[in-house]
């Protein structure tokens, strides 16, 4: 296996062009280390899958690409996974025809697989009401704690990686904003409301109680772990723990549905879909746009309140 984990099977000749690619997303793109291993994952498979035809990326045709689309329908693969792949592999073949390693895109000729659009999982704001208040029952330093994360998580839509990577240094001095580095360690401020700053200035108070016996963490979360603070699973763990107490399904409840939640709430009480995109770090308007299919609510009650016929119709009572 190389350092990457790839199969044996693969031919050497692609596997320099996918290390090639990889490099110049690191380099040109600053992708993440997660983006990374997951192209690596989806263009190792497609190596391997070429190297049993004698063939290489750079001489793979538009028929082959077909035939592998066709052995992800029958391993059983989801369309979002194959749709996944299929983007892995035009990316590679763009860069090789941008590089000179191909003088034609086999990709050009493919149609992906269809896919439905699903829609986030979120909470309602009762949900939501439910699961502060459970938070707030506990007076103690690890009620203090999850409180504040709950608020961060809700109030600010961090991910959880954002979460447990944010340093003591990242509040501002008036405490009324965190900079968060987020994906392709872009940097972005979140505001900070009243609830998330009263939730910190508690947490604060107590954040010595988790500190390493006679240490210290530049985390703002500390643990007493390897790591020095806490860790996704951990944050997840405590989520599921407080729903129980707040009288929800835990299934229900994750670090990304609070943030979905933050979105959905926003956009529900009019909030612009620019200004959340930026605060939820979205490179593309696009990813943003899903939380308006989830909005349905104000936008039925616009049209009841606003909309003159249906002022018309109340009125006569004929609906």
């Amino acid at each position: 296996m190389g350092r990457r984990g790839r199969p044996p099977t693969a031919p050497s000749g692609s596997l320099r062009h996918v290390e090639a690619f990889l490099e110049m997303l690191t380099a040109e793109r600053n992708a993440a280390a997660n983006t990374l291993r997951a192209y690596a994952r989806d263009l190792d498979d497609f190596a391997a899958f070429l190297a049993k035809r004698q063939r290489d990326v750079t001489t793979v045709a538009a028929g082959e690409v077909r035939a592998y689309l066709a052995r992800m329908t029958r391993a059983g693969l989801s369309p979002r996974t194959a749709a996944r792949r299929l983007s892995a592999l035009r990316q590679l073949c763009r860069f090789l025809v941008a590089e000179g390693a191909r003088g034609d895109d086999p990709m050009l000729t493919i149609d992906g697989p269809r896919l439905g659009r699903p829609l986030p999982k979120t909470l309602s704001e009762a949900d939501m009401s439910a699961l502060v208040a459970a938070a707030r029952k506990d007076r103690g330093p690890a009620g203090k704690r999850l409180a504040a994360m709950l608020e961060l998580l809700y109030g600010a839509g961090l991910r959880v990686s954002e979460l447990v990577g944010l340093k003591l240094s990242a509040l501002s001095r008036d405490g009324r904003y965190l900079t968060i580095r987020g994906k392709g360690d872009k940097e972005r401020l979140a505001p900070l409301g009243d609830p998330a700053r009263a939730a910190l200035a508690d947490y604060m108070a107590i954040r010595t109680a988790f500190l390493p016996s006679g240490g210290t963490s530049p985390y703002l979360f500390p643990s007493r772990g390897a790591s020095l603070c806490l860790t996704t699973a951990r944050v997840a763990q405590l989520l599921k723990c407080l729903a129980v107490e707040a009288g929800l399904d835990p299934s229900r409840l994750s670090p990304h549905v609070l943030r979905h939640a933050f979105a959905t709430h926003l956009i529900d009480h009019g909030a612009d879909l620019r200004a959340v995109q930026k605060m939820l770090g979205h490179a593309d308007i696009a990813t943003t746009q899903i939380y308006t299919h989830v909005s349905g609510e104000r936008l039925q009650r616009l049209v009841r309140e606003r909309h003159p016929l249906a002022k018309t119709d109340a009125a006569s009572g004929s609906r």
